[in-house]
């Protein structure tokens, strides 16, 4: 694969899954959708077309998903869709991005990985910066929508980490999003009551499903082979990044100095812990901030 098109794929990437924040906080700030009606339509969608994908793929045809994994999915994908009822796109693209690499890291530490000075400075800032990020104050994000992005965060997180190894990674999330509908169809039912749903919603979240999240791992498992370790878990540094310019151009929000010194420090210290895990094992394990797999 010549340089230029990893280049390109990488991009595209990175672009669809910071389109996923960007494409819900629209349709549930401007359309009448409903958070769970979302979900639903995109998990659908995305189903949908990863099946297509995978059909089409010449990878191992190994691997179908699980339930436990698709639950994960669908909590990820619920907490995520309820946070953007209140929470600007920037906002909510760096919670997301901070808790599922904190899981990861959390994880490593957990099952005995050796932390090194300079990761312990990195974990230290990058949890200071959540912490400054959601201290009260006139610019704090709103608490209740935090708290589920967070949550979805570390769903997603644990999604990750059970997919490693799982087989070819576009049919175990085509698998897992298969088996999430009817959990988030569940969901729906239980809250018919504040269910709305109009044509502008029902796309956005086509879009999420199909394009950005279907589509977007699809590129994503392409290019990843061609992608040195640290090139790929760095460059998923830039997905909070590009969610918050496209925040301010197409949907008009602020940053707040709180939030770009939050994320220069959260960012900054992930990547810190990246770098220095790399340099002292000469591997890392890939984490997609908003993907559903990660090489071995």
């Amino acid at each position: 694969m010549s340089y230029a098109r990893i280049v390109a794929l990488t991009s595209l990437a990175m672009i669809a899954f910071a389109g996923n924040s960007l494409l819900c906080r629209v349709a549930l700030k401007h359309t009448s959708i409903d958070a769970a009606s979302f979900t639903t339509i995109r998990l659908i969608s995305g189903a949908v077309m990863l099946w297509l994908v995978a059909r089409m793929s010449r990878g191992t045809h190994t691997g179908k998903g699980n339930w436990l994994s698709a639950f994960a999915l669908f909590a990820y994908a619920a907490g995520f869709s309820f946070a953007y009822v209140s929470l600007p796109a920037a906002t909510g693209a760096l919670l997301l991005f901070g808790a599922v690499q904190a899981t990861m890291i959390g994880h490593g530490i957990w099952v005995g990985e050796p932390l090194l000075r300079l990761q312990l400075v990195g974990l230290v800032l990058a949890l200071g910066g959540l912490v400054g990020l959601l201290l009260p104050g006139v610019s704090a994000p709103p608490l209740l929508g935090s708290l589920l992005m967070l949550s979805a965060g570390v769903a997603w997180g644990v999604y990750s980490l059970r997919g490693k190894g799982a087989g070819d990674p576009t049919r175990v999330t085509a698998g897992n999003f298969l088996r999430a509908v009817p959990i988030a169809a569940a969901l729906s039912i239980l809250m018919h009551d504040g269910a709305s749903l109009d044509s502008a919603g029902f796309w956005y979240a086509v879009s999420s499903g199909a394009l950005a999240s279907g589509i977007g791992y699809a590129i994503w498992y392409t290019a990843l082979p061609a992608l040195k370790a640290t090139n790929a878990a760095t460059v998923q540094l830039s997905v909070p990044v590009i969610a918050a310019l496209g925040g301010i151009v197409f949907l008009g929000e602020s940053v707040t100095l709180r939030l770009v010194l939050a994320s220069v420090v959260i960012l900054g210290g992930i990547a810190l812990v990246i770098l220095e895990k790399q340099n002292a094992t000469g591997t890392q394990q890939v984490v997609p901030a908003d993907t559903a797999s990660q090489r071995d």
